[in-house]
């Protein structure tokens, strides 16, 4: 039987309307509308703050006319109708063209809701040509009618400038009248001993409620349904990625000669993990974990002794990177780890788009025919001419920035399903992670190896302390002078140009970088963004460090050029290294102790930590120092500053999101904008997520077709579009 959810809108609220809330808010259905809940809840008794309203905003707001002014237009025939209003505090002028009639219903006194979307005419805040809908005067006559229609709630809807509030409340108010019986999702049991509404009951009362605690104890209830479908959409889909036949792979002879060469021993987490990895790899369902971990934490070792493993059974593995730097990295890094002999016989291959095409060739013969037990590589490696003898494994270096497509389409290249293992040195917060990656099993290894050297970080703020610019410089030179080396980072690459799309993508919760580089030099004060040219150039012309080898590195030199100049950096034979982001992740220098990030504030919180982590991996302790103009007080100074307050990823998760917008959590866009959940906030309902995910679990592990829990099932199907029925499938 069919949900009246999922009956047409037009079918209610006739074509012409349906049209407008689809063209609006991509609404289809009757489910589509009645989950557009209100964003909060307005009391005709009260007024809404107008001092605090963003210009260039549509707002919709509570307020009192004070004042009315018809007058001729100068310049034309005509009149402006100019209507004050206000909450007691601030003054808004409404501003109407021809429309003189209006004031025989905006007279002082009235009040109502108005919509419109914020001007600034001549410093004063305007709204030309606004909706609006006035309180009915008359239903205040009476005291007690008076006081209970005041004290009722008015839904104040997320409204565009062509569907204002009131008229979603209408049109809600319609589908509600005409709605049949609704099947719960939530369980019977469960909602009982939560105490929860039914769903119909919810629904009417977070859209109509007659006091406070009518929305509030809506919200409760739909929040936790919320929570209880998606949780249970992660757990059916994890349940049916196991379901898929894989080859097992245990660990043999290479394996116990990788582990015997190892000159050093494994630290705790490292062990666990790696027995957890062991653990999926040699059963008959392919292993879907996500290892998180600090950077330098020896997560990149634990995913080689899993290649190894796979490499005992005949299979292949493909470690996917996100930079030719990187995976260049990380190939001379996998052959000084498995040695001559292992390397030898393992024969670790790399594959990148930018290599000489006979090398290309070579090395995709060596994929191909199996003799390459493992590959490395970066987006080349899921080029449709790219086929492998036996993949076994597929392992995604930082995850994060790869889409799923990508990732799905290295996968489809195993014969039979390979395991995946993903790896991601920005630490997840156990509530994103049972959100975001719920369908994955997770493992965290939060404990160093011994003799990583501290790192102590800095704030340098040049809107307090514009001097401390030059002291960036002495400091630099006086790490230099004891031998080590630095890192200057850049947001951009010149006065024009951002790090291309290949390298790491910046944060989206960084603000943005302006067009043009303010007309001179990077001094660190102006509207310009520093950049690797300007900057580079202004180091070797510095007194303190003009004797030095200063380079710069960045994404637009060709794949060559960025590795020899790495080479050299990682030799000693470039004391500075002045580049973009390219050099975030997987770069490995012991003996670079300092890194200077320059305008710190167009890097989100995660890319600093990632910065930070270059330095102190030797035996010389690291500093960081994160050079920005923000003005104290401001979100982006804040994001700076909690990054510089503690080395702990975890710790610095969990800051991350609550300084942040959660980000479409269940698409391709995880960071900032808009979030694709509609009550719960990661960063506040973690236990409420838990909660629901224990108890959607047994339900899952007893039926994972849900085929005993058809108004679950349908909820999930509601709940989830196309796009986010694919992310969950693919990741």
């Amino acid at each position: 039987m069919t949900s009246p959810l999922d009956a047409k809108l037009a079918n209610t609220l006739g074509g012409r309307s349906a049209g407008a809330f689809e063209r609006a808010f991509g609404h289809r259905t009757v489910g589509d509308l009645l989950s557009h809940y209100p964003r909060r809840y307005a009391l005709r008794g009260e007024l809404t703050a107008l001092n605090t309203l963003p210009v260039d905003e549509n707002v919709t707001i509570v307020a009192e006319v004070i004042e009315v002014k018809n007058r001729p237009m100068r310049q034309r025939r005509g009149s402006i109708l100019e209507v004050k209003i206000t909450d007691g505090k601030g003054v808004l002028t409404l501003t109407f063209f021809n429309q003189a009639w209006r004031d025989k219903e905006l007279r002082p006194g009235v009040r109502g809701i108005f919509a419109g979307k914020v001007g600034d005419y001549r410093g004063a805040l305007q709204l030309a040509h606004p909706d609006y809908e006035l309180f009915d005067a008359e239903a205040a006559a009476d005291p007690e009618t008076a006081r209970r229609w005041a004290e009722h709630p008015i839904p104040i809807y997320p409204a565009t400038s062509t569907v204002a509030s009131w008229q979603v409340q209408k049109a809600v108010g319609v589908v509600l009248d005409g709605l049949g019986a609704l099947d719960d999702p939530v369980p019977e049991p469960i909602r009982a001993d939560r105490k929860l509404l039914t769903f119909a009951r919810a629904l009417e009362l977070i859209h109509r409620p007659e006091s406070e605690a009518d929305w509030s104890s809506a919200r409760t209830t739909l929040r936790f349904q919320e929570a209880f479908v998606l949780q249970a959409a992660l757990l059916q889909q994890r349940a049916q990625l196991r379901t898929r036949a894989a080859t097992p792979r245990t660990p043999g002879l290479l394996a116990g000669q990788f582990d015997g060469a190892l000159p050093f021993a494994l630290t705790g987490d490292q062990r666990r993990v790696g027995e957890e990895i062991a653990a999926d790899l040699a059963g008959n369902a392919p292993m879907n974990r996500l290892v998180q971990g600090e950077v330098g934490s020896g997560k990149t070792l634990v995913a080689l002794r899993a290649m190894v493993t796979v490499a005992d059974s005949g299979g292949q593995s493909a470690l996917l990177a996100p930079t030719e730097v990187l995976a260049a990295q990380h190939l001379r890094s996998i052959v000084r780890s498995l040695g001559p002999d292992l390397a030898a016989r393992l024969r670790p291959t790399l594959l990148t788009g930018q290599m000489p095409a006979a090398e290309r060739r070579k090395a995709m013969l060596a994929v191909v025919s199996g003799a390459a037990h493992i590959v490395v590589g970066t987006h080349a490696l899921l080029s449709e001419n790219v086929s492998f003898f036996d993949l076994g494994l597929v392992v995604v270096d930082e995850q994060h920035r790869f889409g799923v497509e990508q990732r799905e389409a290295l996968r489809l290249k195993g014969n039979t399903p390979p395991h995946v293992l993903v790896l991601t040195a920005t630490p997840i917060p156990r509530t994103v992670a049972m959100t975001v990656f719920g369908d994955l099993d997770v493992s965290t290894i939060a404990e160093l190896p011994a003799g990583r050297s501290p790192i102590a970080s800095h704030v340098v703020p040049l809107a307090d302390r514009p001097g401390w610019l030059n002291r960036v410089w002495e400091r630099t030179a006086e790490e230099l002078e004891q031998g080590r080396q630095a890192f200057i980072v850049c947001p951009a690459i010149d006065r024009t140009t951002d790090e291309p799309a290949d390298a790491p993508e910046a944060d989206t919760d960084a603000p943005p970088a302006p067009s043009g580089n303010g007309g001179g030099a990077w001094t660190g004060m102006g509207t310009e963004r520093a950049n690797v040219t300007d900057v580079t150039a202004a180091v070797r012309a510095h007194p303190l460090l003009a004797a030095r080898r200063v380079e710069p590195l960045h994404g637009r030199m060709p794949a060559d050029e960025k590795d020899a100049r790495m080479r050299d950096f990682a030799a000693g034979r470039i004391d500075i290294l002045v580049a973009t982001t390219v050099i975030e992740v997987g770069v490995d220098v012991p003996n670079a102790s300092t890194m200077v990030v320059l305008d710190a504030d167009r890097f989100g919180v995660s890319q600093l930590h990632q910065l930070r982590g270059r330095v102190g991996r030797g035996s010389v302790p690291g500093l960081a120092l994160f050079v920005t103009a923000a003005e104290r007080e401001t979100l982006a100074r804040e994001r700076v500053e909690a990054v510089a307050s503690t080395t702990d990823g975890f710790e610095l998760a969990q800051k991350d999101l609550d300084l942040r917008q959660e980000g479409d959590v269940l698409g391709s866009v995880q960071s900032g904008g808009r979030s694709s959940l509609r009550l719960l906030r990661v960063a506040k309902d973690g236990e409420l997520i838990a909660d629901a995910r224990a108890l959607a679990t047994p339900f899952v592990e007893a039926d994972s077709e849900l085929t005993g829990h058809p108004a679950l099932l349908e909820a999930i199907g509601r709940r989830l579009d196309d796009g986010e029925r694919d992310f969950l499938a693919k990741s």
